[in-house]
């Protein structure tokens, strides 16, 4: 159950969002801690969960804003010794887990601290599998493959995008094969989420534009999976009230803290709902992009999103779910409306796809995990449709 119910109900009260929306009473961990300056907490939960020794995993950007030496400092009144992983890459793989699970031991942690985006919560997540069950995170790959208890999490995100912190699985890449291995398991979900939406206000403005758009396709995709259900589906409409009101209000204005509380809680929705369902394939076809075109993960997802949404809407189910989202119709120009305010509004060919890959991608696409979930059943030629209209 979340603290600060009230300030949460607030944000919440311009739409008819359910309580236990609200409440993140379908998170896999035990705590959300939401509003502006709650960083202030990380002691006092850490201390609770009974640390003595912890570290926090982040990347080198955020070890630059002050962020961690806050948390520090606040560790520190509880007498809680801190030791400090800053080598995180976006996209982690298996070497930035096992750096992470080297710096673990070295201090002998019994918590440990994801402070940064997804990148950071996923590699402390990857790192808890192999601290405390041995072996490589290819054994980890599936759900429910950690026999042995693991220690105990707090996940500080300082984007508004993964909704890492509210899933209980990570997302790691094979440093050779590029594969990405979703590994997840009860035990490694956050036992404490802290929601602070005054560490967003570091991001620079392509963080914050490419974070919020893949949030929204979180949302998106959540809500006509073929893995949904009233429960996943409520996160996913609440997360899309959220994220739709305020994209274009931190665009428009970064330091808006009301329009930051709006998309750190809607992308945490967006995550709850991931972990009561699963995506498709918009994010089935920006994981080839991202591996063979360095293509930002968000701006990929995001120029195939629109494209997605027009395919899924030959669904009646799909597009009744999106009717419910978007009442006013027209999804998908909506979703560009999004892209152009955030300077995201761009094809695959401006981005550099060399169009002769098209059919290389669409090999890759279809095999990724997230296609079979898709509302509309994918193959390689549908897939390579998709990529020749984003293109």
């Amino acid at each position: 159950m979340p603290d600060d119910s009230l300030e949460i109900a607030a944000l919440c009260a311009d739409w008819d969002i359910p309580e236990f929306v609200q409440s993140f009473r379908h998170i896999p961990g035990g705590k959300v801690v939401f509003g502006a300056g709650k960083l202030s907490t990380i002691g006092e939960e850490a201390h609770n969960l009974g640390a003595t020794r912890v570290l926090i995993v982040t990347d080198p950007g955020i070890a630059q804003t002050g962020a961690v030496d806050r948390a520090s400092e606040y560790l520190a009144e509880r007498s809680i010794a801190v030791s400090t992983f800053d080598d995180v890459h976006e996209n982690p793989t298996t070497e930035d887990v096992a750096r992470c699970v080297e710096a673990a031991r070295e201090a002998e942690v019994d918590l440990i601290i994801g402070l940064g985006g997804g990148s950071s919560m996923d590699t402390a997540k990857g790192c808890n599998f192999i601290l405390t069950n041995g072996g490589r995170i290819h054994d980890y790959w599936g759900v429910d493959k950690a026999e042995k208890p693991m220690l105990p999490l707090i996940a500080v995100p300082t984007t508004s995008g993964t909704g890492s912190e509210c899933q209980s699985f990570a997302l790691i890449a094979d440093a050779e094969t590029h594969a990405k291995m979703a590994c997840g398991d009860k035990k490694a979900a956050a036992r404490v989420s802290i929601l602070d939406p005054e560490l967003t206000l570091t991001m620079p403005p392509a963080v914050t534009a490419h974070t919020g758009i893949d949030a929204i396709a979180h949302a998106l995709e959540t809500a006509v999976c073929r893995k949904r259900s009233e429960v996943s589906f409520a996160y996913s409409k609440a997360a899309w009230q959220l994220l739709d009101r305020g994209l274009e209000k931190v665009m428009a204005d970064p330091g808006d803290i009301h329009a930051r509380s709006l998309m750190q809680l809607g992308a945490a929705f967006a995550g709850t709902a991931i972990e009561n369902s699963m995506l498709g394939v918009a994010h089935s076809c920006a994981n080839p992009l991202t591996a063979h075109f360095g293509i930002v993960h968000g701006q990929a997802v995001g120029t195939m999103l629109p494209h997605v949404i027009d395919f899924n809407a030959q669904a009646p189910e799909a597009q009744e779910a999106y009717e419910q989202l978007h009442a006013a119709g027209g999804l998908s120009g909506r979703v560009r409306a999004h892209l152009l305010a955030s300077r995201m509004d761009l094809s695959l060919s401006q981005l550099g796809v060399d169009q002769s890959l098209l059919g290389t991608l669409s090999e890759e696409a279809a095999k990724q995990w997230t296609a079979q979930f898709n509302p509309v059943e994918v193959d390689e030629d549908s897939l390579l449709r998709l990529y020749q209209d984003a293109w």
